[in-house]
């Protein structure tokens, strides 16, 4: 059978901006009962594409109870297949635990192993790409061989962690969440992003001051907030930000107390962490202090902050179907900085090369895909003739035609 063809790239557009937002309210209400959109049969699988690519299919199987017949088995069967791969998580991590106490070496479990351990969501609820975990440099060489003794294989190293695959792991091309693809881990020696050009860095405020051989918590709700905040803030720099980061954010919140939300000022002056909650506050009108989201206003950059007014999850995703020439330049704090940015723009460095190069090689999505491989002054005279599109969006969009027309 062959591959249904793609609809109009302004269709798609268009499609995919009216799904999200409508799954965005769907999802922050968190109650059953709510109107069954009005879609067309195109819009339901740019509906689905969305779903998975903000990784909420297996939440909207708990909260949404839109009867659609082919929503709904899809959604149950996302749910089912997070839930699977849970088990298989919650064992690796304790094989890493219990290894890490062995050779004496305290290691923290990030962000998505955090929320499942304060109990913000049910195994099956909340997809996870890897396992992150945080460890110090000095540790990090020993960790690495821990995790090949596990049975895993360094794939490759960017500014940010190292990637380690499990070895004779394959990837699984289907749409969304499946139980059997492999675990992949990054291991991270410093817990930062750059925003856009500069790097700010809260490792200091995420590393307990009483670590102890094994997995780690954070010293506090307050800190994995911070780092939160920050990956928040990375990904919408980028414009690859996802609803379930939001509600991570919006439940973490409503646990919080007020000097939990003061560890956002134990550092430098937080500016970044505004963005992501004003998001937050948007579609979760009930989740963010307004004293906090008031002060992390006035941290944040003119610039910035004025453009938060009227952004959505649609101009700041996956779902915004156009690439960006210059992704992140309201992020910069200077007009140095937006020079440095746009010069990195013209002219990538060696660094940034090679780092194209590893997803090249490692991500499926993009596998054969001409755009990625023209050389970079091709892409850029591209860019100034006509619109190009996402090509991971591309990727799930396309599946999610593939697995209705299947």
């Amino acid at each position: 059978m062959s591959a249904p063809s793609l609809p109009p790239l302004k269709q798609v557009r268009h499609g995919l901006r009216r799904t999200t937002e409508t799954l965005a309210t769907e999802l922050a209400l968190a109650r059953p009962g709510n109107d069954m959109p009005a879609w067309t049969a195109v819009e339901w699988q740019l509906a689905t594409a969305a779903a998975v690519a903000h990784g909420i299919s297996p939440l909207l199987c708990r909260f949404s109870t839109w009867q659609h017949p082919a929503w709904r088995q899809f959604l149950v069967e996302q749910r089912r297949h997070v839930a699977l791969r849970h088990e298989r998580i919650a064992s690796l991590l304790a094989r890493i635990h219990e290894g890490a106490q062995v050779i004496g070496i305290p290691l923290v479990a990030l962000k998505g192993a955090a929320l499942h351990a304060l109990g913000l969501y049910a195994p099956g609820d909340r997809p996870m790409a890897d396992v992150d975990l945080l460890v110090e440099d000095r540790h990090a060489d020993a960790t690495a061989a821990l995790l090949v003794s596990l049975g895993y294989t360094e794939a490759f190293a960017q500014w940010k962690h190292r990637v380690f695959k499990p070895q004779g792991g394959r990837s699984v091309t289907t749409l969304g969440e499946h139980s059997d693809t492999p675990i992949n881990i990054e291991l991270h020696t410093r817990v930062h992003e750059r925003l856009p050009i500069d790097t700010v860095d809260i490792t200091a405020q995420v590393w307990p001051g009483n670590a102890q051989p094994g997995l780690n918590a954070y010293p506090g709700m307050g800190a994995l907030m911070a780092h939160l905040l920050l990956h928040a803030a990375g990904n919408l720099c980028g414009r690859s930000l996802r609803l379930i980061h939001l509600n991570d954010i919006a439940l973490l919140a409503t646990r919080m107390r007020h000097e939990d939300w003061a560890v956002l000022w134990a550092a430098p002056t937080p500016w970044w962490a505004y963005p992501p909650l004003r998001l937050v506050a948007r579609y979760y009108r009930d989740a963010v202090p307004a004293p906090v989201l008031a002060r992390l206003r006035a941290d944040c950059p003119v610039v910035l902050r004025t453009t938060m007014r009227t952004r959505r999850i649609t101009d700041v995703s996956c779902s915004n179907l156009w690439l960006h020439a210059l992704p992140g330049v309201e992020w910069s704090r200077t007009p140095g900085e937006a020079v440095r940015l746009l010069a990195q723009r013209l002219r990538p460095t060696k660094e940034a090369i090679e780092e194209r190069a590893d997803m090249v090689r490692t991500q499926v999505w993009l596998q054969g895909q001409d755009w990625v491989t023209q050389r970079h002054r091709r892409r850029l005279l591209t860019w100034l003739t006509h619109p190009i599109p996402r090509m991971d969006t591309l990727y799930v969009v396309r599946k999610a035609l593939e697995h209705v027309a299947a």
